[in-house]
């Protein structure tokens, strides 16, 4: 079963196009799959017995995974991966059981407030061990709050962006490119930390770069990000998703059109935008409540 559970993980990060972590969670649902089944019916499992697995089947696994104490998003999740599992293994004529998932609420974004934002990025910058990984640091955060991308787009870029223009050409889910304008400030930010910076930035070479040279890693971020909130007693929705979230949210107040707002973050999906539209409305209900003297 390992070389086939290794052609699922070939499928999803080539043919797919899938994200390191997706592959890594739809392969891990794969092997607790084949487990649970060699324990469940006491024999070894083939493709064709995969292949086959019945409603009742499907239902006991979930089941099992409900004792391992998850909840409904990551039961749907499991469903959905062993769903592309059971797909990949039939083929075009596989007939996957039906099972109705989980019901699951969708939570809305929870954007920052712009005086949070810059707060954020500049306590960063002002700690950081060094000059140079403070403008890299607050050059990252501007470039998901100023320009809406996720934080593992800015880690992917390379030095080939160099020199910058007006507008920046971001790869994101899937592969999927897209041009984003690039503010006067964070371009400038970007620029002061390719200046600062003691690496060399190579066309084919990452264009942040951790403390000893190598590519920036996004937990190097996140974990910046997360001791800043600490010290300034901001709310642990403050991560720099919610950076993205109120890039987005902020747009969409001043007036952006959905279409453009959709292009701007790359979803596939106009529905993933949509969403903005709730927190939007949301964020005036709240306005509401706290200043309206009969809310």
């Amino acid at each position: 079963m390992r070389n086939l559970v290794e052609a699922w993980r070939s499928h999803l990060a080539l043919d797919r196009r899938r994200s390191t972590h997706t592959v890594r969670a739809y392969v891990a649902t794969a092997e607790r799959l084949i487990a649970f089944l060699e324990e469940h019916r006491g024999e070894t499992v083939t493709a064709a017995s995969i292949a086959g697995i019945g409603q009742a089947d499907l239902r006991a696994f979930l089941a099992a995974r409900r004792m391992d104490g998850i909840g409904n998003v990551s039961a749907a999740r499991e469903l959905s991966a062993v769903r592309g599992f059971l797909k990949f293994i039939g083929g075009a004529d596989a007939q996957v059981p039906l099972l109705k998932g989980p019901k699951v609420k969708r939570g809305l974004p929870r954007p920052v407030s712009p005086e949070e934002a810059v707060a954020l990025a500049s306590d960063i910058a002002e700690t950081a061990r060094e000059g140079w990984i403070g403008a890299r640091d607050w050059a990252v955060l501007l470039l998901l709050y100023g320009a809406g991308l996720r934080i593992g787009e800015a880690m992917g870029l390379m030095g080939d962006v160099l020199p910058l223009a007006d507008t920046l050409r971001v790869t994101g889910k899937r592969g999927k490119t897209r041009m984003v304008p690039l503010l006067p400030q964070v371009r400038a930010a970007i620029e002061a930390y390719v200046a600062a910076c003691p690496y060399p930035v190579a066309r084919q070479e990452p264009l942040f770069r951790g403390a000893r040279g190598g590519p920036l890693s996004a937990a190097i971020i996140r974990r910046a990000v997360q001791g800043a909130r600490g010290r300034l007693g901001l709310a642990d929705r403050t991560t720099p998703h919610a950076l993205r979230h109120s890039f987005a949210t902020h747009l969409l107040g001043r007036g952006a059109d959905l279409r453009s707002l959709q292009e701007l973050l790359g979803h596939a999906s106009l529905s993933s935008t949509q969403i903005y539209t709730q927190v939007d409305a949301a964020h005036l209900l709240d306005v509401y409540r706290h200043a309206h003297p009969r809310a």
